[in-house]
């Protein structure tokens, strides 16, 4: 499947006077060298203002703070000091106790570490933009150039503002601050539920409205699952698809009921989870492959998309009738890998990059899961985005030698970020910054393919990047969801760019946008805010 991009030469424009002001922006790079072959003239170069510190200069009013600060205690410590010690134990318990709570719960084996902090930001920061347009010659920027993973301190009441759950709640109402690093542990699924799923929804900017747009579209799933527990692209409903490929509806639909926390065994979508599945492995032979009843070239697409099915749900779950057959569909995966590294229509043959994305995620699921990987297949992957990459790594085509577009640079930096490069590895942070150049969120461009990766990559990216995407896709996405007559809940595809794959195909793609901050557990701690 082809991927390119419109046109897009808008500029880069600075954060809203309305950002919190506790939030401080870092140092992204920039996209030097960056040319996507007549798709984008110049890029932006955004920095920081330096704080006195950094520029080695003092600020107005320093030496009368340093003044005052030898008169006597600070107010911080006024406070303290002033403050009566029951109120001091009040805290003190209450953290204790918020600790022992999320330890308790599910979610609590997820957790390695929280950073409370009590306290108070008094200064705003504005951050000023500075535009210039880069000289082709420039060369990539180095890794140790880039400002990353400043700590800042964030507003508790409004980032829970939206949450439901009573821990998170009373987290707020008790105004501790909580720092935004969280060490994220495996598997990668585990957030999809309870004080976890609460936490990263709003740590990472999810609202009602995000959420009540996932529940819509959970019922529009729901009703137009077929009596045989599988789904299709053609219909019952309005606008289907041209091609029939119900192993591929079947897993789209699956995994938008489990990125929100439904299994075969609990939430409110468990029966029609548990028909669905049962669909699948009934189309799945001794050797592994289930998308016997899709079109050649479609095949390998529907089968990653099952195989990451049964490995989320094995993984969940660890209900033991699913393990051999999700192993046995990784071991499918394993044995079509391709010379070249990745995969692509049928096994063994040449790699794509969009083919392979979804093969890199179906091993991750399966050894985030439990299952038994060969690293060494994942490793062989490095070695085709090696061929397919362009830029020193920063841009990604279809193909070797394939010209650069911004839905396979998603792809392909996404599958970096999974198989192991740093956050501020140079070509990421330039490859990320030059997507937002090219291409932002916008719905009147309609490419939910590229979403569905822009937004994966950027949520674990964090930081600035992913609030400038989220600002937009948060609200444009719920607002152009059906919300009345017998296709409430899904997304129209006419004007996307897919639009020939139905109705069911960009409701899931959206559905997967809309549930990314808890979906997958991010992949780099402590940038949800920076």
């Amino acid at each position: 499947m082809r991927s390119a991009s419109a046109q897009n030469e808008n500029t880069l424009r600075p954060h809203s006077a309305t950002q919190p002001a506790a939030v401080v922006a870092s140092g992204i790079g920039s996209a030097k060298s960056l040319r996507w072959r007549d798709e984008l003239p110049k890029f932006i170069k955004r920095k920081a203002k330096p704080d006195a510190a950094s520029a080695g200069t003092e600020q107005p009013g320093t030496e009368q703070a340093n003044a005052n600060e030898q008169d006597g205690p600070s107010t911080e410590e006024k406070i303290v000091k002033g403050a009566p010690p029951w109120l001091i134990s009040t805290v003190i318990h209450l953290v204790l106790l918020l600790a022992l709570a999320l330890i308790s719960t599910p979610a609590g084996d997820a957790i390695s570490r929280v950073l409370l902090e009590i306290g108070q930001s008094e200064t705003k920061e504005e951050v000023n933009f500075t535009e210039f347009v880069v000289d082709p010659s420039e060369v990539l920027v180095d890794a140790s150039d880039i400002e990353t993973d400043q700590e800042v301190m964030v507003d508790i009441p409004s980032i829970f503002e939206d949450a439901n759950d009573s821990v998170v709640s009373e987290v707020a109402m008790a105004d501790i601050g909580f720092g935004p690093e969280i060490e994220i542990a495996r598997p990668m699924f585990n957030g999809r539920s309870g004080a976890m799923k609460s936490t990263l929804l709003a740590l990472y900017g999810g609202t009602k409205e995000t959420q009540h747009a996932v529940e819509m579209g959970l019922e529009w799933l729901s009703r137009n699952q077929g009596t045989d527990g599988g789904w299709s692209k053609r219909g019952p409903y309005a606008d289907g698809g041209v091609v029939e490929n119900r192993t591929a509806a079947t897993a789209m639909a699956l995994l938008a009921f489990l990125g929100d926390g439904n299994t075969h065994t609990k939430g409110k979508y468990a029966e029609h989870v548990d028909k669905g599945v049962k669909y699948l492995v009934k189309q799945q032979s001794r050797s592994g492959f289930m998308a016997k009843d899709a079109r050649g070239h479609e095949q390998a697409y529907a089968q990653a998309q099952a195989t990451i099915v049964l490995c989320e749900l094995y993984g969940m779950t660890k209900d033991s009738w699913l393990r051999d057959k999700a192993q046995a569909a990784i071991e499918y995966a394993q044995d079509a890998q391709g010379a070249q590294g990745g995969w692509r229509y049928y096994p063994k043959s040449d790699s794509d990059t969009s083919i392979t994305g979804w093969f890199v995620m179906a091993l991750e699921s399966g050894s985030s899961a439990g299952l038994e990987v060969n690293r060494s297949v994942l490793y062989n992957v490095e070695g085709y985005l090696d061929l397919a990459q362009a830029s020193g790594g920063a841009q990604y085509g279809y193909q070797p030698r394939s010209r650069p577009s911004p839905p396979m640079t998603a792809e392909g930096l996404l599958c970096r970020q999974y198989l192991g490069w740093p956050r501020n590895h140079a070509p990421m942070v330039q490859g990320i910054d030059a997507l937002w150049e090219v291409a932002p969120f916008d719905y009147n461009n309609r490419d939910c393919y590229y979403w569905y990766y822009a937004t994966q990559l950027l949520h674990h990216y964090g930081g600035e990047p992913w609030q400038r995407w989220n600002e937009k896709m948060r609200v444009q996405l719920p607002a152009k969801q059906e919300t009345r007559g017998r296709e409430r809940g899904s997304w129209d595809p006419q004007g996307d760019r897919w639009g020939d794959h139905g109705r069911l195909y960009s409701t899931c793609l959206s559905l997967f946008c809309l549930e990314v901050y808890y979906r997958h557990m991010p992949l780099y701690a402590g940038h949800a805010v920076e």
